[in-house]
């Protein structure tokens, strides 16, 4: 029992740095660096882990954060350096994080933007998670294209921080324009056929198969399960919203609709699937209830809370040791995520009715990783497919693109020129959209 409640006590004051420390480089990054926050709460966890001052042992109270779990029952593999209960904890927040980001969807434009919004989205994933499956290869890290090392990279490559993206193009104003729309939809998507890509990787890594029957099989009960969840919700939105509604204890919308993104998130996994996309596509189809205006608000102080011990759960397992061995390895995959993402978004834009600067602006859109790479990266460690070295790349590319995209984004938008071909074109589009 003692140990027990020590562990308790352990996990507690675990929270309570991770937290504060999570906040104050949030805030310095938004208030004087101006660049998104969730760069600082990455780069609080990493000062605070277990290969940083975490390790360190101060006044004889041995280091803060020491402890070692396995990733998987018997297998060898890599080893989370933090419990088991934080990194617990942290999934939690990941959950929380892609459930928001489904109930912050337009699901009316998201259907709208959906058939030029595709063409981009596969470009913006195909291109890539083919780069990322080249380089991993050529440097040596996995044995062949179709080795689960090399997709998993690949995938990681894939993905597109909606939150990010967003964000700017509200501070801008640019949010209903035909080029942040797109961008909106394709992102979205993006991070749909990423996650699935993703699921059906972590499932051939798991069952060590890579035939074509097997894998057709597990990509169409991936899709096949997010449409049928994420359709099903839709179909019963209403209903749940007004059931939801007719409850009269405080704060009962809010504990029945993260249950219900629990739910999902575990049926999910309990198919072969990752969580995240039970959370996501609850959230999608709950996001034109109102329902969803309900829990704008009192969602924000659990995002808020939960989302920074994430992403310093994630910096925590970065180990600053390694990255001068990956770093040249890290720059080349940076340098190949930058370009694969933007030629693959904005290449597809110009056939979609997009001059050249509309192009860019998507391109440069779709560019950062930030936290939906983070989970798929997480997803990789936890499940011992990829090694810690690739997970630092992995850190390496969320930071360079999330640093990057918000400023090129910015100035982009900034001479007020038209992205499309003609000025007819957009007051037909946003014609159509402000009806």
């Amino acid at each position: 029992m003692e140990d027990s409640s020590e562990a308790v006590v352990r996990l507690v004051f675990q929270l309570a740095v991770i937290l504060i420390v999570a906040k104050l480089g949030g805030e310095i990054c938004e208030r004087f660096l101006k660049v998104p926050p969730v760069l600082g709460e990455l780069g609080a966890g990493i000062l605070i882990g277990p290969f940083a001052l975490g390790g360190i042992d101060i006044a004889g109270l041995g280091p803060l954060f020491e402890e070692l779990a396995h990733t998987s029952d018997g297998e060898e593999g890599f080893q989370l350096p933090i419990s088991l209960s934080l990194w617990s904890i942290a999934q939690v927040g990941a959950i929380v994080l892609l459930f928001s980001a489904g109930l912050e969807t337009d699901l009316r434009q998201f259907v709208r933007y959906a058939g030029p919004a595709s063409i981009v989205a596969i470009g913006g994933a195909a291109v890539p998670f083919v780069l990322g499956d080249v380089i991993t290869v050529a440097f040596g890290y996995a044995d062949g294209f179709t080795d689960p090392v090399a997709l998993f990279v690949g995938a990681i490559f894939t993905a597109t921080s909606i939150g990010i993206t967003v964000r700017v193009l509200a501070d801008l104003r640019r949010l209903d324009t035909p080029e942040g729309v797109t961008i909106l939809a394709a992102a979205v998507l993006d991070d749909v056929l990423g996650i699935l890509v993703l699921t059906v990787i972590l499932a051939i890594a798991l069952e060590g198969d890579i035939s074509l029957s097997s894998t057709g099989l597990i990509a169409f009960k991936a899709l096949g399960f997010w449409l049928a969840l994420t359709g099903i919700g839709i179909l019963l939105s209403k209903r749940i919203s007004d059931l939801f509604n007719r409850f009269q204890v405080s704060g009962a919308s809010l504990g029945l609709a993260l249950g219900l993104a629990f739910l999902a998130s575990a049926l999910a996994e309990s198919v072969g699937l990752a969580m995240i996309i039970g959370a996501f596509s609850i959230g999608l189809a709950l996001s034109g209830t109102d329902l969803a205006h309900r829990l704008e608000e009192p969602l924000r102080g659990v995002y808020a809370a939960l989302i920074p011990i994430f992403f310093a759960v994630m910096g925590m397992l970065v180990d600053v040791s390694d990255l001068g061995a990956v770093w040249e390895f890290g720059l080349a995959a940076t340098a190949l995520a930058i370009v694969g993402k933007v030629l693959g978004s904005a290449i597809p834009a110009l056939f979609t009715g997009f001059n050249a600067i509309g192009a860019w602006r998507i391109g440069i859109g779709m560019l950062p990783r930030g936290e939906v790479a983070l989970i798929m990266a997480g997803i990789g460690v936890g499940a011992g497919v990829i090694s810690s070295d690739l997970f630092n790349v992995a850190i390496i590319v969320t930071i360079a693109t999330t640093v990057l995209a918000p400023v090129i984004l910015s100035r982009s938008f900034k001479e007020g020129v038209s992205g499309r071909r003609s000025s007819r074109k957009i007051e037909e589009t946003e014609g159509s959209h402000n009806g």
